[in-house]
C-alpha cells in the first residue's frame, strides 16, 4: 500500500488555509454602526437609541449620517437626543440626517435619538450612510447575510436592534399628532336687512318710494276739495 508522503511545508500550508476558512466562515461581519436602546423591548416607548459610528478612515472625519427608518417608525416619531458638537437633526421622507462639523480623522461619531414609540417586532434594522469630509460614503445598507464579506463599508450589514416581546397589556399607542391643515376662511355673514329698509325696496313684500308718493297727493287733494266745499257753504246767501 502507497502512502502520501506529507512534507513540513505541505503541512503547514494546509493548517493556514483551514484557519482561514475557519475565521471567514464565522459568521457575518459586524455592522460598524452600532444601535443599542435603554428599552430594546416591542412597544416600548420614548425609546432613546444610541448609535455608534465607527471610522473607518485615518485620513477624514465623519460629516454626516443618513437613517432609514425601519417599518413602524415615522420621522415624526423622532426626536435628537445628543451627538458630536456642533451637529443638527433633520426628518425627511423615510428618515433623518444628522451631520455637522467633521469629527476627528480615526474617530466615532456616537449621536442618540428618541422614539415615540417601538413597533410590534423581533428586530429592528436602520439602514445608514456613513458620510465623511472627503466625500467617501460607507453603506451600511444590506439585511441578513447579503452584506457580510469584503466591501470596505460599500453594501455591508446595516445595524439591527433585536427586541423581547412587548409586555403584558402593552398597546400600540395613537399615531404621532400633526399640525393640523389650514382651515378654509368663513364667508362673511350678509348684514341684516332692516325692515324699514326693506319695505321702502322695490318688490312683492312692500310699496315703492314712488307709491307712497302717489297716495300722500291725493290725499291733499282730498283735502282742499273738501275745504272748497265748507268755503261755499258757509258764504254769504
Amino acid at each position: 500500500m502507497s502512502r502520501t508522503h506529507i512534507t513540513p511545508r505541505r503541512l503547514g500550508t494546509s493548517l493556514t488555509t483551514a484557519v482561514a476558512a475557519i475565521l471567514l466562515g464565522a459568521g457575518p461581519a459586524v455592522a460598524h454602526v452600532e444601535v443599542e436602546a435603554d428599552t430594546a423591548q416591542a412597544l416600548a416607548e420614548n425609546v432613546t437609541l444610541t448609535f455608534d459610528a465607527e471610522s473607518e478612515s485615518d485620513t477624514a472625519g465623519i460629516t454626516e449620517l443618513r437613517v432609514v427608518l425601519p417599518q413602524g417608525i415615522t420621522p415624526a416619531d423622532v426626536t435628537y437626543g445628543k451627538g458630536p458638537k456642533g451637529w443638527s437633526f433633520s426628518r425627511g421622507a423615510d428618515g433623518y440626517t444628522v451631520k455637522g462639523p467633521a469629527v476627528a480623522a480615526g474617530e466615532d461619531a456616537e449621536y442618540s435619538v428618541i422614539v415615540r414609540q417601538l413597533p410590534r417586532a423581533g428586530e429592528l434594522a436602520f439602514k445608514t450612510l456613513q458620510i465623511y469630509s472627503d466625500g467617501r460614503i460607507d453603506r451600511w445598507i444590506e439585511l441578513g447575510n447579503s452584506g457580510s464579506g469584503a466591501g470596505h463599508g460599500h453594501g455591508n450589514s446595516a445595524p439591527v436592534l433585536k427586541l423581547a416581546p412587548a409586555a403584558p397589556g402593552a398597546a400600540t399607542t395613537s399615531p404621532t399628532p400633526t399640525a393640523p391643515a389650514p382651515s378654509e376662511p368663513t364667508p362673511a355673514a350678509p348684514t341684516p336687512t332692516s325692515t324699514a329698509t326693506a319695505a321702502a325696496s322695490d318688490g312683492d313684500d312692500g310699496m315703492s318710494a314712488g307709491a307712497w308718493a302717489g297716495i300722500a297727493a291725493a290725499a291733499l287733494v282730498a283735502v282742499a276739495a273738501v275745504g272748497y266745499v265748507l268755503r261755499r257753504r258757509s258764504g254769504p246767501r
